[in-house]
């Protein structure tokens, strides 16, 4: 009975001391501790066959039993010890809360306590301040009233002196007066009202419009409109006017200005009327040398009069270049049928030399009046067509007909006085216009003839193919023109040159590229793109001389010069023009025409290497067909080559369609051997060896410097050349048994399809009724295509050779490496 109440009290106990593991984790992280009896999990019966793991360990069951019991005395000791220790713990804590709510209470008062006697103070504070405040109210009206006294009183005195200064022209002692009464009169503005206020007011602007028309006056008098002879020198009184005029009315100033200014070119007026000889373009410069004259004039007599500010001399010499653009413009319509090429870009350069003396000389500060804005200066340019445009000064025109030297003007980029005059002969740029198309198109006939007097350029081997010498001169003379039509004008004109550009750029295509190229033994012609692209299958393919050759790698180089630089020339069109005229620039019909000549130009260098392999019949055993071609590379394509190292991109464009061409139609004709013998097969897959490894070395043959054929070619080379060797290897297999034959054929060849199977079967000479067993068979072992395959052209170029091969092809390979 005792055994039975102590196992329910064990079951009780477990019960109750049943834990979560939230809770058991976290003593586990208090008490850490490695005793089983401490586990969650304990069991006892592995903790006593932990103790007891054999029969002869109950030998010291004894001393365990009294271990065991010694511990949990410890632990009845240790619970009792705590349990004692948490009986006085209620009524502690209800004590210190009790204390802590009597602290609180008393906190609360004493905060009560304090906020009182903050508003007491507060309100103490606000009654001796009251008093305080009202004196500073009366101070700073009393201030106010002492400071608006002085002023009334500096009013009233300077209203007076105003007057009286006035009457005795004192304008320098007005002018400091006049500043210092309209400061005063600011401080008046909400005193308007008050009569004796308003009335000085109305006496200052009395006293201001008196001044006016009395400078007006002196000014007049010192510099008649209509006068015979200037004073010598400026004058003192007219000087402190200047100041005075500074500070009225700013129209009093442009008066003033204006006056002097059309006083002072009152006498260029008369010089240089429509009429007189020196008023026409060939004396042109008199006109620019006459106000440099009078500038220089200025600065001695009445640089001084006129303040800094004003700027006198630059907007005399602007007042003249309106005057000049005007006058000009008028002349020049009215003697059209006099201006001659020579003469407008004669008159165009000393104009624009002297906006040039213009922008060094001034700012151009005056200009911001509506008259001339000023001009940006360009983003830099990343383009490649030009170099930086020089400003040296310009040269005298040249006397030869057809090589003009067009005027250069030296315009700064942010030259604010470009086009000041000079834009009266932009309505006459026609005449220049018409003479660059004239030139043009004698440049064209002389690059036309001096060609075929020099004849075609030598081969060349060390520098590569180069432009013809013709493209980069017509490009420099296009640059040339560009260049100095968007410094006459940047509008239509620079439209009409584009259209020029646009017209000899399609006539050197047609005369010097397409007219150049050498002429073949069927046609009595050059070659043109119409016989390039009429070329049938079986015709008589061209044969070319090495300098005939070196021509066509030249010309090639040329177009694509010739495509490059159009494209920049656009570019560098688009950056000259206006930007609302930039749509209108569009050469893409040029491009257009250079681009489609790089692969015409690239099928006529491969014309040499289309090999008639249908008149191969048989197969001898020297091959002789092979060595034909090998000879046939080896002597064209270094020429190649070498005349097009400066743009090598064409040269392996040349290698890749080369191998596309020669590949395809190899394999072609090796379907048209039929039927063939299995020592046949041998030889031509010997044959195939060969042909692969010369044109794996192709971009390299007949070089000093070996070179890494490019990965794109080496790909194609060895992805065809292995698909030739897949097929002869199987037409050298025996067809029987058909099973093994059929798969033979579909692990060599990835790409099997029927058509091809059926002509590697004809090339075996089989009947047709042994090749319909055989197609069925291989329908019904073709795998099914996987989704999304690629086409069923392409093939796997590491198809592993089948065990099935017979030995007669293991020793033809032994054969083919001991040959390499």
């Amino acid at each position: 009975m005792m055994e039975e109440e102590e196992l329910e009290f064990v079951e009780e106990l477990e019960a109750v001391l049943q834990l979560t593991p939230e809770v058991q984790l976290a003593i586990e992280q208090v008490f850490p501790s490695q005793d089983p009896l401490d586990r969650a999990d304990f069991n006892a019966v592995e903790y006593i066959n932990t103790l007891f793991p054999t029969e002869q360990s109950l030998a010291n069951i004894d001393e365990v039993v009294n271990k065991i019991r010694l511990k949990i005395r410890r632990l009845d000791d240790n619970i009792r010890t705590v349990v004692r220790g948490q009986t006085n713990v209620g009524q502690d804590g209800r004590q210190a809360l009790e204390e802590a709510q009597k602290a609180i209470q008393q906190l609360f008062g004493k905060i009560k306590d304090i906020k009182d006697k903050a508003e007491k103070s507060e309100q103490m504070v606000k009654e001796i301040t009251r008093d305080i405040k009202q004196l500073d109210h009366a101070k700073r009206h009393l201030t106010t009233s002492i400071t608006t006294l002085n002023h009334l009183h500096m009013l009233a005195g300077g209203v007076d002196s105003l007057e009286a200064m006035t009457r005795r022209r004192q304008y320098g002692e007005v002018a400091n007066l006049l500043q210092g009464v309209m400061n005063v009169l600011e401080h008046f503005h909400k005193y308007m009202g008050i009569p004796q206020i308003r009335q000085l007011s109305e006496r200052v602007k009395a006293a201001q419009t008196e001044l006016g028309q009395q400078i007006l006056a002196d000014f007049e008098e010192a510099f008649p409109s209509q006068g015979t002879k200037r004073p010598g020198g400026p004058s003192n009184v007219l000087r402190d006017a200047c100041l005075v005029a500074n500070i009225l009315d700013p129209r009093i100033k442009q008066e003033i200005i204006k006056k002097f200014i059309k006083q002072h070119l009152s006498e260029y007026l008369v010089l240089f009327q429509e009429n007189q000889d020196v008023a026409w373009l060939d004396k042109i410069d008199r006109r620019y040398a006459w106000i440099k004259r009078q500038l220089v004039d200025y600065e001695e007599k009445y640089g001084r009069m006129f303040p800094r500010e004003w700027c006198m001399a630059e907007r005399i010499a602007v007042e003249f270049c309106h005057v000049t653009r005007a006058e000009l413009a008028k002349i020049m319509r009215t003697r059209a049928k006099e201006i001659e090429v020579k003469l407008l870009l004669f008159a165009i350069q000393r104009t624009t030399n002297f906006e040039g003396f213009l922008a060094k000389r001034f700012s151009g500060c005056t200009l911001t009046d509506g008259t001339l804005k000023k001009l940006e200066s360009p983003p830099p340019s990343t383009n490649p067509f030009l170099e930086d445009e020089p400003t040296p000064e310009m040269e005298e025109l040249a006397t030869e007909k057809g090589d003009l030297d067009q005027p250069k003007k030296p315009k700064a980029p942010d030259n604010p006085f470009h086009g000041i005059v000079s834009k009266c002969f932009e309505p006459h740029l026609y005449v220049y216009i018409e003479s660059q198309d004239k030139n043009l198109g004698e440049l064209i006939d002389r690059f036309v003839a001096d060609f075929k007097a020099q004849g075609p350029p030598k081969p060349n081997t060390d520098e590569g193919g180069a432009v013809l010498p013709s493209c980069a001169d017509l490009f420099v003379y296009y640059k040339k023109c560009m260049v100095q039509c968007s410094q006459l004008s940047t509008g239509e004109p620079m439209i009409a040159l584009t259209t020029i550009f646009q017209k000899y750029l399609r006539e050197y295509a047609w005369k010097i590229l397409s007219g150049n190229l050498p002429k073949t033994t069927t046609s009595s012609g050059g070659l043109t793109i119409s016989s390039l692209l009429k070329e049938k299958e079986g015709s008589e393919v061209a044969k070319f001389t090495l300098e005939e050759l070196c021509l066509i790698c030249n010309i090639l180089s040329t177009a694509e010069y010739c495509l490059a630089t159009t494209q920049q020339l656009e570019e560098k069109l688009k950056e000259k023009v206006d930007v609302s005229l930039i749509e209108r620039i569009n050469l893409t019909g040029e491009m257009d025409t250079f681009s489609t000549y790089v692969p015409w130009i690239q099928r006529l260098i491969l014309s040499p290497f289309q090999m008639q392999w249908q008149n191969v019949e048989h197969v001898g055993d020297q091959s002789p067909y092979v060595t034909s071609v090998i000879l046939h590379i080896k002597q064209n394509v270094p020429i190649i080559r070498d005349n097009l190292a400066s743009t090598r991109k064409y040269f392996t464009q040349f290698c890749v369609k080369f191998a596309n061409s020669f590949i395809p139609k190899f394999i072609t004709h090796l379907f048209k051997c039929k039927p063939i013998s299995m020592v046949g097969a041998e030889q031509l897959l010997l044959d195939t060896h060969s042909l692969k490894m010369v044109l794996l070395d192709l971009p390299s043959i007949g070089s000093q410097v070996v070179r890494k054929a490019p990965a794109s070619y080496t790909k194609i080379v060895v992805k065809g050349m292995t698909r030739a060797e897949m097929i002869l290897k199987v037409v050298m297999a025996p067809h029987e048994p058909l099973v093994v034959f059929v798969d033979n054929y579909i692990k060599l060849l990835t790409d099997c399809n029927t058509e091809t199977f059926q002509k590697i079967l004809d090339m075996k000479g089989l009947k047709r009724s042994e090749q319909s067993s055989m197609l069925e068979l291989l329908r019904q072992r073709l795998p099914a295509p996987p989704s999304g395959a690629e086409s069923s052209g392409s093939l796997s170029l590491m198809a592993p050779t089948p065990e099935q091969e017979s030995s007669r092809i293991r020793k033809l390979e032994k054969l083919i490496k001991k040959r390499l």
